[in-house]
């Protein structure tokens, strides 16, 4: 595929996946930035407003293997990577891969499982293998983890290890929609659920290509820095006790190509940053106690320290 034919399917990707939601552009923005990236997405937002909805959307536009786990208290870290089944017959143990092994691996509602479960996931992610029983299988390439969670407030569940939350490339909010957009919602399931018309628009081939179109995508030494200096300081900030890791400025690093891809350029620029750094960076910070219960979100943070250090010419 040429650039054209990479941006006509990106522009169709966005068209099915606002089929089933509605009003909210940014937030597909975000998730085809992440897919572009390679980046694995967290989902957090109050039950009902469409969170598992959307991944199994972006799932049907992918002409791939896709596989649902749904975290439950009881869930074991077998019941994702698999285990060795016996064979009564000749006494032979045989490994039966679990849904990780999947391209898209949609991780509904992760924080209702123990945090032995949640970690269960953390080399997959990171390094897109899976380590069991003293063997390392690779997993299928690509690979994206779409993790939804409730609020860590609400009842049974789990907050995610800080090191599970630094592999995730983006976190998306998607709040409740507008009073007309609702209205929409509504009539737009008349007849059946708007998820029925999601075609698929890209395969595995395809996203690989993509990925490796947006890694071309040329980022000024400046704006590294300028990256650099913005992890630098959520470490500092008075209110934060964990700042950004160099894993996270990283992951800014490739989400701004991938932005300035998505937008139609070849190489990047600080607003590409700018656009892309609270979904980024907000998740991967921890604030000390004062901060946390005088109010102040991680990404007010970020904001502030975007509004602080200076965007380079």
């Amino acid at each position: 595929m040429n650039g054209d034919e990479h941006r006509r399917r990106l522009k169709r990707l966005k068209e099915e996946l606002g089929k089933v939601i509605l009003g909210k552009d940014e937030v597909l923005d975000h998730l085809i930035v992440a897919l572009l990236s390679g980046g694995h997405v967290l989902m957090e937002d109050v039950p009902g407003v469409g969170k598992t909805t959307l991944a199994k959307a972006l799932a049907r536009c992918f002409a791939g293997d896709f596989k649902r786990v749904q975290f439950t208290p009881d869930l074991l870290p077998t019941d994702i990577l698999g285990s060795s089944v016996y064979s009564p017959r000749d006494g032979s143990f045989t490994f039966k891969e679990g849904p990780v092994f999947t391209n898209i691996l949609l991780a509904d509602e992760i924080n209702r499982a123990s945090p032995r479960t949640q970690s269960a996931l953390l080399e997959a992610m990171s390094e897109r293998q899976s380590s069991i029983e003293g063997h390392t299988y690779p997993l299928p390439t690509p690979f994206l983890v779409i993790a939804t969670q409730n609020p860590i407030e609400f009842h049974g569940t789990y907050p995610l290890p800080e090191a599970q939350l630094d592999r995730f490339g983006l976190k998306i909010n998607l709040g409740y929609p507008g009073p007309e957009r609702e209205v929409d919602v509504l009539y737009s399931q008349f007849h059946h659920h708007p998820l029925d018309d999601v075609a698929p628009v890209l395969d595995g081939p395809a996203i690989l290509a993509l990925q490796a179109a947006v890694r071309a995508v040329k980022v000024e030494r400046v704006l590294g820095r300028y990256l650099v200096e913005l992890a630098d300081a959520t470490r500092r900030h008075a209110s934060v006790k964990m700042g950004c890791s160099p894993r996270g400025t990283l992951l800014l690093f490739r989400v701004a190509q991938a932005r300035a891809y998505f937008e139609g350029r070849d190489y990047a620029v600080p607003e590409d940053v700018k656009r892309q750094a609270v979904a980024v960076l907000a998740h991967r910070i921890a604030l000390d106690t004062k901060a946390k219960y005088s109010g102040i979100r991680k990404e007010d943070v970020v904001q502030e320290v975007l509004d602080r250090v200076p965007v380079p010419a």
